[in-house]
């Protein structure tokens, strides 16, 4: 059975998230600024080119159906200060070096 639009643009949104993880992943192993043999982009760019696609697989389906995303700043103001939370626990577990990254990665 064929998919519906919307099923279509939920599987695009899906493999965009996957695709994010990907660059997420390279630029944790090899850096923010690491150009990848035969790319002409750093990682850091690269994961700002896949995090365009899913704005773009957003903004899609909220064409499809109003309102299916409308940020919220508590949520994501929140969402901050969790992050921030439990990175600050993973330093006091000696898993997180909060203070040796210098902004590059």
């Amino acid at each position: 059975m064929a998919m519906t639009e919307t099923q279509y643009l939920l599987d695009v949104l899906s493999e965009e998230c996957n695709e994010i993880a990907v660059r997420a992943s390279k630029a944790i192993r090899f850096g923010l600024e690491e150009i990848q043999p035969g790319q002409t982009l750093t990682n850091a760019q690269r994961l700002a080119l896949e995090l365009d696609d899913l704005y773009g697989a957003i903004e899609m389906l909220n064409e499809k159906h109003p309102g299916t995303y409308i940020p919220n700043r508590d949520n994501i103001d929140a969402k901050k200060v969790k992050v921030s939370k439990f990175m600050k626990y993973s330093e006091l577990c000696g898993t997180v070096r909060l203070d040796c990254d210098g902004g590059e990665q």
